[in-house]
């Protein structure tokens, strides 16, 4: 049944309990005790405004799949889309010093022209565009030479709306540097800056569940960044996680993940420096 009053339903205890469980075998994410009133306050309204009378009711429809569109919004409303241009700054130093040189001289000397990068729960964009600003400035005339862009995926079809309009508020770019700013970058309303269409169309934004077991990809990448989401995972899905992403390397490949997410154990990969890590590149007759 339905609720046509628009009351926010109230969030049972074994309600809570069974949409953990869903939350964490759909998209890896572990929803805590204390997370309680916050996935109340993100779903009472929604809930509301679909007609749901209860939290069973909504999870009910969800887990018979009678309704696709669910499982959007839930992935919408527990997503944490917190980011910001140019995060964790060190690495895209990096980017600009040493990753984008390397692979412009392998490109080169393999005579292949590929220079693949795929952002991992890319949310709102900023972290995908901040990429892509670097591999735009360091390439600058020479860009088009190479079979080059970026892949940025998410499971919020919300975020990743966001992220392909390119809107964001004039406070939220502070961190971009002037010269990208206005390179990349143009006024789009009061208090608003808009990433330049031809910026935008060299970001491939896609829906993709990190949770899936195998991960589609023709070919591996040079690049992956996955920061800030395996803080979210239990141990048994980011040990899972790390493994497909490695696979999805070249050997020497550069896997760049958040200051909180050290990785041990994963025979493939070998610290570089800190949340960075590489793939080992496997000698003959090994």
């Amino acid at each position: 049944m339905v609720d046509d009053t628009g009351h926010r339903p109230d969030l049972k205890v074994y309600e809570y309990r069974r949409l953990r469980e869903l939350v964490s075998r759909r998209f890896g994410i572990q929803l805590s005790d204390e997370k309680r009133v916050l996935v109340t306050n993100r779903m009472g309204n929604y809930l509301a405004a679909k007609g749901f009378d209860s939290y069973t009711t909504f999870l009910d429809q969800l887990e018979a799949n009678r309704q696709n569109e669910l499982v959007d919004d839930l992935a919408s409303l527990i997503s944490t889309n917190h980011t910001y241009f140019f995060r964790d700054d060190a690495h895209f130093t990096m980017l600009r010093s040493s990753v984008w040189p390397a692979l412009a001289r392998d490109a080169d000397r393999s005579r292949t022209r590929d220079v693949r990068v795929w952002c991992a729960a890319s949310s709102t964009g900023e972290e995908a565009y901040s990429i892509i600003f670097t591999m735009l400035e360091y390439f600058d005339v020479r860009y088009t030479a190479y079979e080059a862009g970026l892949l940025a995926t998410d499971i919020s079809t919300t975020a990743l709306s966001h992220a392909v309009r390119g809107v964001y508020d004039l406070a939220r770019t502070t961190a971009v540097p002037d010269s990208l700013r206005f390179r990349f970058m143009r006024t789009c309303g009061e208090g608003k800056l808009e990433v330049l269409p031809e910026v935008r169309r060299e970001v491939h934004f896609r829906k993709f569940n990190l949770m899936t077991p195998v991960f589609p990809f023709k070919k591996p990448f040079h690049v992956i960044f996955c920061r800030n989401v395996m803080i979210y995972f239990d141990e048994a899905a980011r040990v899972s996680l790390v493994k497909r992403l490695s696979d999805c390397l070249t050997p020497g490949g550069l896997l760049f993940v958040g200051p909180s997410e050290a990785i041990h154990g994963e025979a493939t990969l070998e610290y570089v420096s800190p949340s960075v890590y590489r793939r080992t590149v496997r000698r003959e007759g090994r």
